[in-house]
């Protein structure tokens, strides 16, 4: 007897499920569990670990990024007014600054800061200045579009109704528009949050004392001394401590607003470059 559509379908899903258990099966008997543990799992070079992965390297992890995600933030705001202002030069300026950024790798931005600046100009930034200046600079050129996208997608009612009152558009953009438009770009504002997370890791081109390392110069530096790769996990699992909690709220926030979408470099794939 003939199977219909739905239980052919039904069927094929059931023998993937079968070969995906057979596979599991066979690579349980096959492994060798004992060197797992030891090169991945090392629960003794994972207990050498703590408290300083903690209280240093992810410590300066949440610092670094808050650093660049908040002159990002502003920059960031600048630039997407500036992209819809209607003086042309203005326009021009943010764009080329927001293609420029959005082009170079991170690494790049990094690297003028920490050698290229105090070879020309003789200014010397500090640990905490140079991730600033960074992360901002690049990821500005992200937010700006996000911001005006953000801008562009509040009701033209809004506007000429707070106009009709008699605001002057610099009180309406500052006490309708704006406050409107960080609420519609509040989730993908949260997915720029992770990408700068990861970046901050484009730290260790710079010369680092222990007390300023972020998890992955921590882990990279443990890992020279360890014959395993159980530092990586653990400052990975780090990582996870902050993206997955950003990553939920990122999600809650975009049913909050009602799904509502807008057009951002993060939604068609295009994240921070390093």
């Amino acid at each position: 007897m003939a199977l219909s559509k739905r239980q052919r379908a039904k069927a094929f899903r059931g023998a993937q499920y079968a070969l995906l258990v057979v596979i599991a099966v066979v690579l349980a008997l096959v492994a060798d569990w004992r060197e797992i543990q030891r090169s991945f799992f090392n629960l003794d070079i994972a207990a050498e670990m703590f408290p300083n992965v903690i209280t240093v390297a992810l410590k300066n992890t949440l610092v670094y990024t808050a650093l660049g995600f908040g002159f990002g933030l502003v920059l960031g705001l600048v630039l997407a007014l500036m992209k819809l202002s209607p003086v042309a030069p203005y326009r021009w300026i943010a764009t080329i600054y927001i293609e420029f950024f959005r082009g170079v790798p991170a690494l790049l931005v990094f690297i003028a800061l920490s050698f290229g600046v105090p070879l020309a100009f003789g200014l010397q930034f500090d640990i905490y200045s140079t991730v600033m200046l960074a992360l901002g600079i690049v990821g500005a050129a992200y937010m700006a579009e996000t911001i005006r996208a953000g801008i562009q997608a509040v009701p033209k009612g809004q506007i000429e109704a707070a106009r009709s009152l008699g605001m002057s558009q610099g009180r309406t953009m500052a006490t309708v528009v704006i406050p409107q438009a960080f609420r519609i770009i509040l989730p993908p504002l949260t997915n720029e949050l992770i990408l700068l997370t990861k970046d901050s890791s484009l730290i260790y081109i710079i010369g680092l004392a222990r007390d300023q390392y972020e998890l992955t110069k921590f882990g990279r530096e443990t890992l020279s001394r360890s014959p395993s790769l159980t530092p990586i996990l653990v400052v990975g699992l780090c990582y996870l401590l902050i993206t997955l909690p950003l990553g939920y709220l990122s999600r809650y926030l975009e049913r909050r607003t009602g799904g509502k979408k807008i057009s951002t470099p993060e939604s068609t794939g295009l994240g921070v470059s390093s």
